[in-house]
């Protein structure tokens, strides 16, 4: 049955109603309407067009408008387009658990699916707990994360997450977890500097397990490069190493978040693979589907598997669309196409040329602090004095009017704003496709170039 408006409208008043029903995030923001994408490129109705240096929010890793993905989602649409999880499996599901399992380090054979990125950490945190308790030690559930860090935004992520601004409205609701140090060697919480580092910042995390109990906590929780809280921030060589010790000293599970960093996006298919390391769960989302479909991911070792398989047999814990067979046929698809393009590998090489081009920005702009990253994830934060560190005033909002002046200028970014310490502190990240090419990343910088020229004070 048609919908009827309460009017006589013209087309200009329907589409006056349909744009203001939409609950946007920032309310009174004008939104430009995007009705074309391809590669790194998206277009609004104007035709105006958008370098996205940013794959929105770091999830459309191999570009716009792939025909293999689309004819594969188009393909399953015509065999299957939902199956409930709990009634049936499909064969894009299974697909893509065995392609992920075949990519993934050493006994990571088992996955279980789900929507995004919160849903996953969310998923890995009660898998988890439900692990220690088939383990017969119910004693363990609590989860250590970092500060200024971030995984997600239903109330279980975010009550992992370590960023204060997102925290702050919701602190009441959230459960206690402990957090430790960050690893963010531009501000070290601790005032070391490179030559006299001894991973204090893993130490810290060592503490608070002892703090807490090593028999009352349940995991650990990282990103292996920090990303929308710190700008890209990788960690210091030894620390995951480290980490993976003192878990398993204490017999704590490590759960790696890649949410951001998978399927390439560091140059390897998982950012873990840099440091040799295995991860006792592997969160995935965004990179792995490209922004084709809702899609999310936990990646789990044999142990954990067994562990319910030889106990209840049961984990209590799923979301409607886990396992969705479009999302999953996307998902496949998505991964073959950066296996079968050797992304990673580009990504490698072009992420250390675009950190050269940026390093280069650095030395024209005495407000750039810091440029970091790993692969084609990278950032520069913003400093007021380069000499003392010293931020921006936050009331200044510089991280939101670089991003606005890019936009306007036909250049996507992702803000890092309260980078410092969760109230102050501005950076952007700069994380293109992963089929971003050499001119390609010229453009961006240029672009990147003429914001900063605009916005940053003489």
């Amino acid at each position: 049955m048609p919908i009827i408006l309460h009017s006589k409208g013209s087309r200009e008043r329907k589409a006056n109603i349909m744009n203001n029903h939409v609950f946007y995030p920032v309310l009174n923001k004008k939104y430009p309407l995007i009705v074309k994408a391809e590669g790194i490129y998206q277009w609004d109705d104007t035709g105006k067009r958008y370098t996205d240096a940013c794959c929105g929010a770091v999830v459309s890793g191999i570009g716009h408008g792939v025909k293999e993905i689309n004819d594969a989602i188009k393909s399953q649409l015509d065999e299957v387009a939902f199956a409930h999880r709990f009634k049936f499996t499909n064969r894009p599901v299974q697909e893509l658990a065995a392609l992920i399992a075949e990519l993934a380090p050493a006994d990571i054979n088992w996955v279980s699916f789900m929507s995004g990125g919160s849903e996953a950490t969310e998923t890995a945190m009660k898998m988890a707990r439900e692990y220690w308790i088939e383990k017969g030690i119910p004693s363990k559930y609590k989860v250590i994360a970092r500060w200024q860090s971030y995984h997600g935004n239903t109330l279980g992520a975010l009550s992992m997450s370590g960023h204060l601004a997102r925290r702050r409205r919701y602190a009441p609701m959230l459960a206690a977890f402990p957090h430790a140090a960050p690893c963010y060697c531009y501000r070290c919480p601790f005032f070391k500097q490179s030559s006299d580092c001894g991973l204090e910042c893993v130490q810290n995390i060592e503490e608070i397990i002892c703090q807490e109990g090593p028999e009352n906590v349940a995991a650990v929780i990282v990103e292996p490069v920090v990303g929308s809280t710190l700008g890209a921030a990788p960690p210091r060589d030894g620390y995951m190493q480290e980490l993976r010790r003192i878990c398993d000293k204490y017999d704590v599970l490590f759960i790696s978040d890649e949410v951001m960093t998978g399927m390439g996006r560091t140059g390897k298919i998982f950012a873990v693979e840099h440091w040799d390391i295995l991860p006792d769960m592997i969160c995935l989302a965004k990179g792995v589907s490209g922004g084709y479909a809702p899609l999310g991911a936990v990646a789990v070792r044999e142990k954990i598997h067994a562990a319910f398989r030889n106990g209840s047999g049961r984990f209590a814990h799923g979301f409607t669309f886990g396992g969705n067979p479009l999302a999953a046929a996307a998902g496949v698809a998505v991964i073959r196409y950066v296996l079968d393009h050797r992304l990673a590998d580009a990504a490698a090489q072009r992420g250390q040329s675009l950190l050269d081009k940026l390093t280069a920005l650095q030395a024209k702009y005495p407000a750039i602090g810091d440029v970091r990253g790993l692969g084609l994830m990278t950032g520069i934060e913003f400093v007021a004095d380069r000499s003392t560190k010293q931020p921006f005033d936050p009331t200044l909002s510089l991280t939101d009017k670089i991003v606005s002046k890019a936009l306007e200028n036909g250049l996507m970014l992702y803000g890092s704003a309260q980078c410092a310490d969760g109230i102050q502190g501005d950076a952007v990240m700069i994380a293109p496709p992963l089929i971003t090419t050499e001119e390609q990343l010229d453009e961006i910088v240029y672009l990147l170039d003429k914001t900063l020229e605009q916005v940053l004070p003489a």
